[in-house]
């Protein structure tokens, strides 16, 4: 198993979080969305998989490259 680092393309708020550790997603699924400038972001999966650990909490705010969650693929 390969484990996938999300990382925050934009500096914005964590909006929603739409996984929750263990949860198996999709590929392109939204992990979580963020919002910058009044527009929402989804977070997608690269690749199908399960999110193993969500690092930020919604409300937070996030810089680019931080990273938002792991998951193996």
């Amino acid at each position: 198993m390969a484990l996938i680092r999300l990382k925050a393309e934009v500096a914005g708020k964590v909006w929603k979080i739409e996984t929750q550790p263990g949860q198996q997603v999709a590929k392109d699924a939204a992990v979580m969305i963020l919002e910058c400038m009044k527009m929402e972001i989804p977070v997608e999966a690269p690749a199908p998989g399960r999110v193993t650990e969500i690092l930020v909490h919604e409300g937070d705010t996030v810089t680019e490259g931080q990273e938002l969650a792991v998951m193996d693929s």
